[in-house]
């Protein structure tokens, strides 16, 4: 299939946008994307005026372009404005959520096999002080949640289904609208873990049916590091109270009570950085302009030719699952993956490589060692993939 979603012309100029392009094959998206100059050029821009001016002075000026990133980041989910907290990273944005849940003793919480080490840590942390109990949804045959098992573990006890929409480690987009379904008739909270999701892909939270989502700049979205965002939706979660709250979060009333914002500034904090939110909100316009779906379009026709290349090698094992597969390519070769990976990057390829422990429960119930994760994004090639697959081909044959 042909990965043609943009003109040529358009092509030609994403790239000229995007300096990293002439440099590397950027094949870690997943980790941190390149970013299109408008995107630093505003993040330098705001820091530069800071330097010469002050940073409260340079937040006053700047505000119209901060809001803009709330309004941008509304637009991009279908939400209000006022459902969109920023955070200093996508852990935190989940963390913040996570914790302001009410668990009580008996809890039952649900989540993904393919669940992420920075979001199962805090659910041991929390059975460590409570008495709650974990259990990983069953996956189907393709490796994704299995919704009629999920259907079948909800009762009175599940207070909360946490799912990472799009894990760190191969292929897979889980089926999160499905899941929003059974969390509304449950009657339980909906925690959606999208950093590897926004940026990739159209989402509307409407149809997703969650309470919270939590994503980042740095990835897909092609924004700077340090910034993350979550959205906590109004009608369910307005009554919440945030774990860690300051006199952003809240207004001290009198000597012995304060309150609580209504909207979903409440998770953030007085301090963060400001100079990467005015570049998040260039990022997601720039994204919004090109349009999510072509963007999406473009990814799965990629990644899809970078798996059919990758099948051709010998010794190389495409590790992915999922019936509807993401811009996200892990694989295994005879290889260790991060010798793998050194040679790579000095042939001018950037990948990562996927530890066990980062999704413990998917890669010990597959076996998995180390992996390989490549990860396309809109503004690459096939000429580049071409040359990606060839590269481990040559690598993996002198090894």
């Amino acid at each position: 299939m042909s990965s043609q979603v943009f003109t040529e012309q358009e092509l030609t100029q994403i790239r000229a946008d995007t300096p990293g392009c002439s440099k590397v094959v950027h094949l870690n998206n997943a980790g941190a994307s390149l970013m299109p100059s408008i995107v630093a050029d505003k993040t330098v821009s705001y820091l530069k005026h800071e330097l010469n001016y002050g940073g409260y002075e340079t937040a006053a000026k700047y505000e119209g372009e901060i809001e803009s990133t709330y309004q941008y980041l509304a637009r991009y989910l279908n939400c209000q404005a006022d459902e969109i907290a920023l955070t200093e990273n996508a852990t935190a944005a989940w963390q913040q959520a996570f914790m302001s849940i009410p668990f009580e003793d008996g809890d039952l919480i649900l989540t993904s096999a393919s669940e992420y080490a920075s979001n199962y840590i805090p659910f041991l942390q929390l059975q460590k002080r409570s008495r709650i109990h974990i259990k990983p949804i069953p996956v189907d045959q393709f490796g994704q949640i299995d919704l009629d098992r999920l259907a079948g573990m909800m009762d009175h006890r599940v207070k909360l289904v946490a799912v990472t929409h799009v894990p760190t480690n191969g292929g897979l987009v889980n089926q999160a609208a499905e899941v929003g379904q059974l969390t509304r008739e449950n009657g339980c909270w909906f925690l959606l873990d999208a950093c590897q999701s926004v940026g990739q892909m159209l989402l509307n939270v409407d149809d997703l049916g969650c309470d919270f989502l939590s994503g980042t700049s740095r990835k897909f979205i092609r924004g700077p590091r340090g910034v993350g965002f979550l959205y906590a939706a109004n009608s369910s979660t307005s009554k919440l109270e945030p774990t860690i709250l300051d006199l952003h979060g809240a207004q001290w009333k009198s000597i012995s009570a304060y309150s609580i914002r209504k909207d979903a500034r409440k998770y953030e904090n007085w301090e963060f950085n400001l100079a990467g939110v005015v570049g998040l909100g260039a990022a997601v316009k720039y994204m919004l302009d090109l349009g999510p779906e072509r963007i999406w379009q473009r990814i799965k026709n990629l990644s899809d030719h970078l798996r059919n290349k990758l099948a051709l090698v010998p010794g190389v094992d495409v590790q992915d699952l999922g019936v509807v597969k993401s811009g996200i390519v892990s694989f295994t070769t005879p290889l260790a993956a991060e010798k793998l990976k050194e040679r790579l990057h000095l042939d001018g390829f950037n990948v990562s490589v996927i530890h066990p422990s980062h999704t413990l429960l998917d890669m010990e119930q597959r076996g998995l060692p180390h992996m390989i994760r490549a990860s396309v994004h809109y503004y690459n090639t096939e000429h580049e993939i071409d040359s990606f697959a060839e590269q481990v081909r040559q690598i993996v044959d002198t090894n």
